[in-house]
């Protein structure tokens, strides 16, 4: 045997197709300085089972690791070192984060340590930044403006909500860095029931009217944040975002341009689109009976999601659920969209997502729409495995209709 190698590391992924999108989604950040591939790879290695607990070991160490690191860079005036280790420490914490059960309290810790190292990565940026929360109902709702330098004059704006499990600090490393590179404000929101509104609220749910929230950061936008262009502002939502971006752009007039990656019309029958067992044998089932459902009937995967799903929607009940669900719907409201609209899909998202996608294209007035293949290395849910490509479909689309 050959006693020269090039490398110890292998390219390796799971068996179990969450974990390996997971995987995908954590390397696809490297695009913009989310991770190391190195790392990711080594944490995967070794990993002895495909399990949440395994991932959260080996994720939370690196985290830990890269955190420290940063620190020690930053105390030795090796300021760009320790920016980037901020951000990649940020985004490991966060995938710690997305794999705890969202009731138990190291779920909002470690998602208030990715917030915090990400205050940092941004505080030794040149960008000029504001962390801030909108007070909507008895809960107050997170979002960070960002500008591309410390100059206040007005600029075009992205406006970036993410869905069930993606974070302000994963949208701004996927989405945002490519805008501010493009000269754009980016504003990042998370609404009722997101992940960051469930780090500083103890009760806050999903709601359908997505729209109501966005008006109160616009209107508190329009009073505080003068260099913000409203003129030339731009709604983008991603994964279950499509449809809190295409619901807010039916109602709220001020959204100029919509960004729908991918686009959901009916939330609950995208969501039952991932269960294998959609026929009429349905049998109930709440939040407690959960862990008792036998693996074959349901993965442990499918029953943490599910699990989740049921907490962050704020019915005990799958039936419940369900109900609720119906009321996600957009379906017959598209005509109401009055301004230019992008509509993006990977072709290797299944049938549900494609047939929404393509009733979504059918009923929009001034739409454009892009479907990213395998070819295009960029097949899978938002993109992940090609974000730069994504980012230019999405950017070079805006600076077009905000010329």
């Amino acid at each position: 045997m050959a006693d020269t190698t090039r490398s110890i590391t292998r390219v390796k992924g799971f068996d179990d197709a969450e974990m390996d999108f997971q995987l995908l989604r954590q390397l696809g950040s490297a695009n913009y300085g989310g991770t190391s591939i190195g790392e990711t790879l080594s944490c995967v290695s070794r990993m002895e089972c495909e399990n949440a607990n395994e991932w959260v070991d080996k994720f939370l160490k690196l985290a830990r690791k890269q955190d420290l690191d940063a620190v020690n860079r930053l105390h030795k005036h090796h300021y760009v070192s320790s920016r980037e280790q901020f951000l990649k420490a940020a985004n490991s914490y966060r995938s710690v984060e997305y794999f705890i059960h969202s009731h138990k309290p190291e779920h909002k810790q470690y998602g208030l340590k990715s917030r915090d190292c990400f205050l940092n990565y941004l505080k030794l940026t040149n960008y000029h930044f504001q962390a801030n929360f909108v007070a909507y109902k008895n809960q107050q709702l997170p979002y960070y403006i960002v500008s591309p330098d410390k100059e206040a004059v007005q600029r075009k704006t992205i406006l970036i909500v993410s869905g069930f499990d993606g974070t302000l600090e994963e949208s701004f490393i996927s989405y945002g860095i490519a805008a501010l590179e493009r000269g754009y404000n980016v504003i990042c929101f998370a609404g009722p029931g997101q992940m960051d509104s469930v780090r500083f609220n103890t009760r806050t749910f999903f709601e359908p009217d997505f729209e109501r929230p966005v008006a109160i950061l616009l209107d508190e936008i329009e009073r505080f944040y003068k260099w913000i262009d409203l003129d030339k502002l731009a709604l983008m939502g991603i994964s279950f975002g499509g449809y809190f971006a295409s619901r807010t752009a039916c109602y709220e007039p001020r959204i100029k341009a919509l960004i729908a990656n991918s686009p959901i019309i009916n939330l609950c029958s995208y969501i039952l689109g991932f269960a294998d067992n959609q026929g009429n044998d349905f049998q109930d089932f709440s939040y407690d009976d959960i862990p008792y459902i036998p693996d074959e009937i349901m993965p442990p995967s499918l029953k943490e999601q599910t699990a989740n799903l049921l907490l962050r929607f704020g019915h005990n009940l799958m039936s419940e659920t369900i109900n609720y669900l119906q009321e996600f719907d957009i379906s017959e409201s598209l005509e109401l969209i009055d301004c230019p609209v992008l509509a993006l899909i990977g072709d290797g998202e299944g049938g549900e997502p494609l047939r929404q996608f393509n009733y979504f294209v059918e009923n929009i007035k001034f739409q454009h729409s892009y479907k990213f293949t395998s070819e295009d290395g960029a097949d899978t849910h938002c993109q992940v495995t090609n974000l730069g490509f994504a980012n230019c479909i999405v950017y070079d689309w805006l600076d077009e209709i905000f010329i």
